[in-house]
C-alpha cells in the first residue's frame, strides 16, 4: 500500500517539476534569467526558494537523528538559531546591500562580487575553483541520501532510484534555470510546511501531543544518555552559529539576495522566511528527541540505538517515520524530504556550474556571430555537473568523502568574512579580502584534520572547526586592511553608490 501511494505522489510531483522546467525555458533569453531570473523574483517565491535551500534531507535524516538522541529538547537551540539568525537576520543584515551592491557592480555570482568589490582580478577564480571543488561533492552527497532513502522505502535499487533523480533535476533545471527553481522552490515549500506540521502533531499525538509529551522526553533523556556523555554548552553553541551564522557565506545562499526584485520585497520575504525556517527546524529537531519516548515502544529504534557497537543515526528518523505515521502521510513525509533535498541540490548545481560558466570561462560572445554563449554553456554545464554527481555519488571516492565533511566550513569560512565586511566597510582592502579567504580555507583544514585525529574519525567536532574557521577571517581580513592600500576611491564610490 505504502509503495502505491508512494510511486503516485511521487510521479505527480516529479511531473509537476518538469512542466515548470519547460515553461521556465519559456522565459529564459538570457544568462541573468537563467542564473537570476531576470532580478524580477518576488516576496513568496524570494522566501520560499532561501528557505527550501536551507533545508535538506540532511536534517530530516541525519541531523534530527543525531542531535534530537545526544541533545534531548536542546536540539531545539539550533532550530531557533536556524530560524532568528540564519533566516531573519540574514535577510534584514544582508538583503538590501546585496541587492544593491552586486546590481551597482553588475555582478551575479560570489566570485564576481569579490573581483569587482575589490578590484581583484585573481580574486575571481581563486573562488570559482573553491566553489567547484567544495560545494560539487556537497551535492553530491545530497544525491547519495536520497538514492539510500528510495532504496529503503520504494525498494528500488540504489543505482537506478540515483538515475531517476539525477534525470529529472537535470531536465527541470537544465532547462528553465533560476525561474523553474525558484518556482519549483515554492511549490516544494507549501509541501514542506504543511508536511512538518502535520507530522509532528501526528506523532505526538498518541502520547499526549506537543507540549504533553515534553516531561516525558526530559526525563527519559535524563536515563538514556549519563551526564558526562551529554553534549557540551561549547559543542551546542558550536553547532548554533554554524548552521546559523555560516550560512551567510554560502553563495547558493546569498544568491537569492541578488535576484530579488526590489528592496520593497525584503520586508515580507524576511518574516515569511523567518516563519518557515522555525517551524521547519522545530518539526524535525522536536521529532529527533521524541525518540527519547519512543525508543522503548519500537523494537526497531532499540536495535539501532542500544545494541552495542556505533548507532547509526540516519536510521532513527526513517524508522520512527515508518512506525508512528500513516501510508498516506508517510508518502507526504516522503514528498517533504524529497522537496528539501532537490531544491537544495538544484541550488548547488546551479552555483557549481556558474563558478565556471561565468567565473571561469573566457569569452561569452561568439567573436564569429556576436551570439550570447553563456545560457547555452550553463545549461550544458549544469547537465555536465549533474552527471559528475551521479559518478561521486555512485563510487563514493575516499578523497570525495573529506571533501564533502570539509565543504560547509571550507566555503562559509573562505567567503563570509570578504562578502559581509565588504558590503559594510570602504576601508576593506583587495589584500585583507585575499587574506581572509585564504585564512577561511586554511584554518578549515587545519582544524578538521587536527579534531579528526584528537577524536579517532573524520569529522569529529566539525561544528567547532567551522565556527572558528568563520570567526578567524574576521580577524585577518579587519587587521590586514589596517596595513595595506586603501581601496581605489572608484570603485568604491560605484559599489557603495545609493547605499
Amino acid at each position: 500500500m505504502m509503495n502505491v501511494i508512494g510511486i503516485v505522489f511521487l510521479a505527480v510531483f516529479l511531473a509537476v517539476m518538469v512542466t515548470v522546467g519547460i515553461w521556465g525555458m519559456r522565459r529564459t533569453k538570457t544568462l541573468g534569467d537563467f542564473f537570476l531570473g531576470g532580478r524580477t523574483v518576488g516576496p513568496w517565491i524570494s522566501a520560499a526558494a532561501y528557505g527550501t535551500s536551507y533545508f535538506s534531507a540532511v536534517i530530516f535524516i541525519g541531523f534530527a537523528g543525531t542531535q534530537g538522541w545526544q541533545f534531548g529538547l536542546n536540539t531545539l537551540w539550533i532550530a531557533l538559531g536556524n530560524g532568528l539568525i540564519g533566516a531573519g537576520l540574514a535577510w534584514l543584515v544582508l538583503a538590501r546591500r546585496t541587492r544593491r551592491m552586486t546590481q551597482n557592480l553588475d555582478a551575479m555570482t560570489m566570485p564576481e562580487f569579490l573581483q569587482e568589490r575589490y578590484g581583484a582580478k585573481h580574486l575571481k577564480p581563486v573562488a570559482a575553483s573553491i566553489i567547484f571543488f567544495f560545494l560539487l561533492p556537497y551535492s553530491a552527497s545530497v544525491f547519495k541520501g536520497l538514492g539510500h532513502l528510495f532504496e529503503k522505502v520504494f525498494g528500488i535499487p540504489y543505482d537506478i532510484a540515483l538515475l531517476v533523480m539525477i534525470a529529472f533535476t537535470g531536465v527541470y533545471l537544465v532547462l528553465g534555470g533560476y525561474f523553474a527553481i525558484a518556482v519549483t522552490d515554492f511549490i516544494q515549500a507549501i509541501i514542506m510546511f504543511a508536511g512538518a506540521a502535520i507530522m509532528v502533531l501526528v506523532i505526538t499525538a498518541p502520547e499526549g501531543g506537543v507540549f504533553g509529551i515534553i516531561g516525558r522526553i526530559n526525563e527519559n533523556y535524563a536515563a538514556h544518555i549519563p551526564l558526562d556523555a551529554r553534549p557540551s554548552a561549547l559543542t551546542v553553541i558550536s553547532l548554533v552559529f554554524m548552521t546559523s551564522f555560516g550560512t551567510w557565506g554560502l553563495p547558493q545562499m546569498t544568491q537569492k539576495f541578488y535576484a530579488i526584485k526590489n528592496e520593497a520585497v525584503i520586508p515580507k520575504a524576511t518574516i515569511v522566511t523567518t516563519i518557515f525556517a522555525l517551524l521547519i527546524g522545530f518539526a524535525a529537531y522536536y521529532t529527533g528527541a521524541t525518540v527519547h519516548v519512543f525508543v522503548e515502544k519500537i523494537s526497531e529504534l532499540k536495535e539501532i540505538i542500544f545494541v552495542p557497537g556505533r548507532i547509526d543515526y540516519d536510521r532513527i528518523i526513517p524508522t520512527l517515520l515508518i512506525h508512528q505515521l500513516p501510508p498516506l502521510l508517510m508518502a507526504l513525509i516522503l514528498l517533504l524530504v524529497l522537496s528539501a533535498s532537490m531544491s537544495t541540490l538544484s541550488s548547488l548545481v546551479l552555483v557549481s556550474s556558474s563558478a565556471v560558466a561565468i567565473d571561469l570561462y573566457p569569452s561569452r560572445i561568439d567573436t564569429k556571430t556576436g551570439k550570447d554563449r553563456s545560457v547555452a554553456m550553463m545549461r550544458f554545464l549544469s547537465g555536465i555537473f549533474i552527471i559528475i554527481s551521479y559518478f561521486i555519488s555512485r563510487f563514493q571516492f575516499s578523497i570525495i568523502v573529506y571533501l564533502m565533511s570539509l565543504s560547509w566550513g571550507v566555503v562559509s569560512g573562505a567567503f563570509a568574512a570578504p562578502y559581509i565586511l565588504g558590503l559594510y566597510s570602504r576601508r576593506i582592502t583587495k589584500a585583507g579580502a585575499y587574506s581572509g579567504l585564504i585564512a577561511g580555507v586554511a584554518t578549515m583544514i587545519t582544524l578538521f584534520f587536527v579534531f579528526s585525529k584528537i577524536g579517532g574519525r573524520i569529522g569529529y567536532n566539525s561544528p567547532l572547526a567551522a565556527s572558528i574557521a568563520i570567526i578567524v577571517p574576521f580577524i585577518v581580513v579587519l587587521a590586514v586592511s589596517q596595513f595595506t592600500s586603501a581601496p581605489d576611491k572608484a570603485i568604491l564610490d560605484k559599489a557603495f553608490e545609493s547605499i
